[in-house]
């Protein structure tokens, strides 16, 4: 697209500023009503590829199975007299409580502290279920205790309390920086007014996905403004340096017409590394992927069409508002870097070098709580903590299989339970009704009048009807007194037929027997469906570590000799496939994020030397970025190093690129060496900007959030940039120098359309 084709979009653009002001209101406030609407999902395991086991058994759960939400409430300095006889009836009162246990054994009871199972009312609202747990702790203020609820998601109630304290400190930050780096404070607000509809459009836009993820939500704006910050510098440096020799009107058509393609080219990068996070496995790639170009093609239009308006309204007030930039000239330390760039080139291929060796030895966790976010800010982490020094570790896990043999089900309980590390194994034929019954549990017409209350030859007619209405029972009539029938069937069957009118008990008995069935229907609900029961089993240890996934392993192999299918789901084997998918997504993103970024650099240089010495240069600081865990020995959250591997890549690129095309073009008419110092102070300023927000904002990110996924990917990100930053200003102008001779002679011209046209008609150039 030729310069006069872009003059005429661009003063088309400034011509129409009212109007495309007034649309951008339009669309602002719209969106604004759509973001409330926008449904937020907060299980990261949900994202997971629906062939997964973890997936698999999570759709069996939701279709015929469910856990009531639970809590690991820990309590200290009491003694087991206490724990039953007084904490106990307190959390059992406690509103929204469905049931409480606690035993004496080693699980339950240690060191003078009681750990109490809570079963709460099941209930979709988490706000109300966290509403329950403070008002235990509220009828327990005189006690120490504290409290997990393994199987309730919160990291949403939480991300909300900490997003609104980072927005604000990330505006403060941008403030900051810009008010440095420009020399108008009338700009600022002009950025803030950009940014800010940007934003807010793609916000509200999100509807088009139906539901993006927690953590999109919670950083998406932020990295938004973060990566494309530098859009709207572009566009004022250019409008600025068109206003020395034109009016406000006729410069800034100028400038749009000339930033359009160098924005354009710029986003692209960024672009691409984020498009490469939608082929992951690991569907929040996508999520976050998507959402983040769109915030770009969001950007990218505010700063085309809104901010050109904006500077020409402004422009009397940019120029009374003016002040002395406070970015330092750089010129000494741009030919320190040249003079020796032997040493800093040196200094990187091996850093570079050891980096690729070390960062694939980079400790990478699948297991959100065994990351140390050295902020346990929350109240959840610190139970944890507390919880586990005092009983150890302890994870959940399922066991799906199908329904309908209540023998199969003991016989595998039993053999789980036999199991090294695991504590405590739960199904129907371990619940307890009382007195030691449980539920699947064969019993005679004695057992159950001893067990109900009920007359024994009232108990035996009961058996007796029971055989008349199940046909496969009719064997009853010759030996009633020890037949025997499951508690479970006899329960159901019994109520039934007193709700009928059927049979009449007392109240007395009536009274234990609704009680029972209470307990029946709750655990069979949660435990048996139409096609698969459910089993429970609790045992110590990491869940991504060797030992656990041995364990599940052989769990599933208990299973299989008994049934067909076997699923076992919970924590670890949401690690488990995490940790199978992350090598494939790891090796196809970078690839993937490589090979754009190559095509995009392709086509803005023209050269075939040149995109390959860029990459490589960001490569090796990516490489170097992630072999810092190594050193540290500090786990690094898998999520956190795949998304970041591709906006590190995609976006601080940029800033090798600004560089570059200020090499290129000072190259022809001053010595390799003048032009590396040259453009290494010419491109300061712009690098300075948009580097020190991205990586700022990127340890706001990882400072203020207890969120492992967000804390692993800010400080990531912070450290990738800053590191980026540094290998531009010291070792890209000495590669630029010492490839000088290569860049020159792989240089290539692609032709314009016009002169495709001339081609064709076999007419010379």
């Amino acid at each position: 697209m030729n310069n006069g084709v872009m003059y005429k979009i661009s003063k088309l653009i400034v011509d129409q500023r009212r109007l495309i002001i007034f649309l951008f209101l339009l669309a602002c406030i719209i969106s604004g009503i759509l973001y409330p609407h926008v449904r937020v999902n907060s299980d990261v395991a949900s994202y997971l590829p629906d062939e997964t086991e973890t997936r698999v058994a999570q759709h069996i759960m939701d279709e015929e199975l469910g856990v009531s939400p639970m809590v690991n409430l820990m309590v200290n300095n009491i003694t087991y007299e206490q724990a039953q006889d007084v904490i106990l009836p307190i959390i059992e009162d406690t509103e929204g409580v469905k049931s409480v246990s606690v035993s004496d054994d080693k699980q339950h009871y240690n060191n003078s502290a009681a750990m109490f199972d809570v079963s709460l009312e099941d209930n979709d609202d988490v706000d109300a279920l966290l509403a329950v747990i403070d008002d235990i702790k509220a009828n327990l203020s005189d006690y120490d205790c504290y409290s997990n609820s393994p199987n309730i998601n919160d990291s949403m109630q939480q991300i909300q309390k900490e997003l609104p304290p980072l927005l604000v400190a990330v505006f403060l930050v941008v403030i900051i920086v810009l008010l440095i780096s420009l020399q108008s404070y009338m700009e600022v607000l002009i950025f803030l007014i950009t940014f800010v509809a940007a934003a807010i459009i793609n916000m509200g836009t999100n509807i088009i996905f139906g539901e993006i993820s927690s953590v999109t939500q919670s950083i998406a704006i932020v990295l938004q403004l973060a990566l494309s910050i530098d859009y709207s510098i572009i566009l004022f440096d250019r409008f600025a340096e068109e206003k020395r020799e034109m009016d406000s009107y006729h410069a800034i058509v100028a400038a749009l017409s000339k930033a359009i393609v160098e924005i354009s080219s710029s986003s692209l990068t960024t672009m691409a590394g984020l498009a490469a996070l939608v082929v992951m496995q690991l569907k929040i790639g996508a999520d976050l992927g998507l959402v983040l170009c769109k915030g770009i093609l969001c950007s990218l239009l505010s700063v085309f069409l809104l901010m050109p308006g904006l500077l020409i309204i402004f422009s009397d007030k940019i120029e009374k508002t003016q002040h002395r930039s406070f970015i330092p000239d750089i010129k000494p330390f741009a030919s320190f870097a040249v003079k020796f760039r032997y040493i800093f080139v040196a200094v990187f291929v091996v850093m570079a070098a050891a980096g690729c060796v070390f960062s694939s030895k980079c400790p990478y966790s699948f297991n959100a709580l065994a990351v140390n976010t050295e902020n346990p800010s929350t109240e959840k982490e610190i139970a944890v903590s507390r919880i586990e020094n005092t009983f150890g570790p302890t994870e959940l896990g399922m066991i799906i299989v199908p329904s309908g043999d209540a023998d199969k089900e003991k016989i595998l309980l039993n053999r789980v339970s036999e199991l090294e590390n695991v504590t405590e194994v739960t199904g129907l034929s371990t619940t307890e009704v009382k007195d030691g019954y449980t539920l699947t549990q064969e019993i005679t017409p004695k057992e159950l009048s001893e067990l109900v209350g009920i007359d024994y030859s009232a108990c035996k007619l009961l058996y007796q009807l029971y055989g008349v209405k199940h046909e496969q029972y009719q064997s009853i009539f010759s030996d009633t007194a020890d037949y025997r029938i499951s508690i479970m069937n006899l329960f159901e069957f019994v109520h039934e037929q007193s709700e009928l009118g059927v049979i009449n008990l007392g109240e007395s008995s009536k009274e234990k027997l609704n009680e029972m069935y209470e307990t029946l229907t709750d655990a069979k609900e949660q435990m048996q469906g139409e096609n698969y029961s459910l089993m429970l089993f609790k045992f110590k240890g990491a869940p991504d570590s060797d030992e656990t996934y041995d364990l599940i392993q052989r769990i599933r192999e208990e299973g299989m000799e008994m049934y067909d299918t076997v699923y076992v789901a919970g924590n670890a084997t949401s690690c488990y496939d995490l940790e199978q998918s992350f090598s494939s997504d790891n090796m196809r993103i970078t690839l993937i994020t490589i090979a754009a970024v190559l095509i995009v650099l392709l086509f803005t240089f023209r050269s075939a030397s040149l995109p390959v010495l860029l990459v490589l240069i960001i490569q090796g600081s990516t490489w170097i970025n992630f072999s810092v865990p190594y050193f540290t020995g500090n786990s690094l959250f898998f999520l956190g190093y795949l998304i970041v591997s591709s906006i590190q890549m995609g976006a601080t690129i940029d800033y090798a690129i600004v560089f570059t095309n200020r090499y290129t073009d000072l190259r022809s008419n001053m010595s390799a060496a003048d032009a590396a110092v040259r453009a290494l102070n010419d491109s300061f300023p712009t690098i300075l900007t948009s580097g020190s927000i991205l990586t700022i904002v990127g340890y706001l990110l990882g400072v203020t959030s207890s969120n492992v996924i967000i804390y692993s990917l800010g400080f990531a990100l912070g450290r990738g940039t800053l590191i980026s930053i540094i290998i531009v200003l010291t070792a890209l102008p000495g590669i630029m120098i010492l490839c000088d001779k290569l860049i020159a002679k792989t240089y290539f011209k692609i032709p314009e359309i016009g002169e495709i046209k001339l081609l064709e008609k076999g007419e010379e150039r």
